[in-house]
């Protein structure tokens, strides 16, 4: 009985983590390029309700998810306007984001909550899938969830093993030096952040097409802020935002399944327990990190 739900709460945590993951690697991308994007919380938002509705009506999951993806990139394409050409303040700009897309994917997204879509299903990886205990942990997901956690060393390689990813950190750092350079900032800025706009949105769909398999107004339940907060645990390096999603989709995995043993918690203090989790570790685990935020990411308090 407590190995079952060891596993459960294991293989919970994988799947679980996978939309706030996609969502992490994104900001760290934007942040690194010295953009703070509080609005990815609505990335995620239209990247849900967009990818369902899509998938809704012509059942087609690829569709859906290049859909929801996209959205994602063109909403955020809204957030690198106002902060990098028209010199807004980030967080007010990000926060702005988030609520128009919460009160329009509201709007369009009321039709479909009570529809279910086909989306994406299990999909076990020979022979792996059959080993004791970490089969069902690692190797019994959607193909969506493997590609969140291929993408952890992929992005790892962008940012620190590409002349590309060399400027995205030269310019979060201190534009200054890269424009010396010879490099134009504002487009490095614009891809960097719609490419966060573009992984918010797909982690968004997974949450839609993969993990519930349904939409309802603002299910994505704060997992934009978190996102914020995990690269910081971080310390904006995309490797180690895969630990601190998993310990978010941990702790979700824990209160569900004590739900479903009737734990005799108000299941209020439950649904509380992931982001008190992430609180406390952000905590524990501050310490220095000042040291590691790109410096252009002061300015974000600021108008610039």
């Amino acid at each position: 009985m407590a190995l079952a739900f060891v596993l459960a709460v294991l293989t919970g945590a994988v799947r679980s983590a996978v939309s706030v993951l996609f969502a992490t690697l994104g900001e760290v991308i934007a942040e690194r390029a010295g953009v703070l994007n509080l609005g990815v919380e609505g990335c995620m938002l239209v990247g849900a309700c967009g990818g369902f509705i899509v998938g809704v009506e012509t059942d087609n999951t690829l569709l859906a998810i290049v859909v929801g993806t996209l959205l994602g990139g063109v909403v955020s394409l809204i957030h690198a306007y106002l902060t990098i050409s028209r010199g807004a303040n980030q967080v007010a700009s990000g926060l702005a984001l988030l609520f128009f897309c919460l009160g329009l994917t509201a709007l369009i997204g009321a039709p479909y909550v009570s529809k279910n879509v086909t989306g994406l299903n299990p999909v076990p990886v020979p022979l792996l899938s059959e080993l004791p205990y970490l089969g069902p942990i690692l190797f019994r997901h959607d193909l969506l969830s493997y590609a969140a956690y291929l993408l952890c060393p992929v992005v790892w390689f962008v940012l620190f093993r590409t002349r590309w990813g060399l400027i995205v950190r030269a310019v979060g750092e201190d534009a200054r030096v890269p424009f010396a350079a010879g490099w134009k900032v504002r487009p490095v800025q614009y891809a960097a952040v719609f490419i966060g706009g573009l992984l918010g949105g797909l982690g968004g769909a997974h949450l839609s097409l993969a993990y519930t398999h349904s939409w309802v107004e603002g299910m994505t339940n704060g997992r934009g802020f978190i996102a914020v907060a995990l690269v910081i645990f971080s310390t904006w390096h995309p490797i180690r935002a895969l630990g601190g999603a998993l310990v978010f989709g941990g702790a979700i995995a824990l209160q569900l399944q004590l739900q479903g043993l009737g734990v005799p918690v108000s299941p209020f203090v439950l649904n509380m327990a992931p982001y008190i989790l992430t609180i406390v570790v952000l905590l524990l685990t501050s310490r220095n990190r000042r040291f590691s935020m790109p410096q252009g990411l002061r300015l974000s308090f600021q108008g610039s």
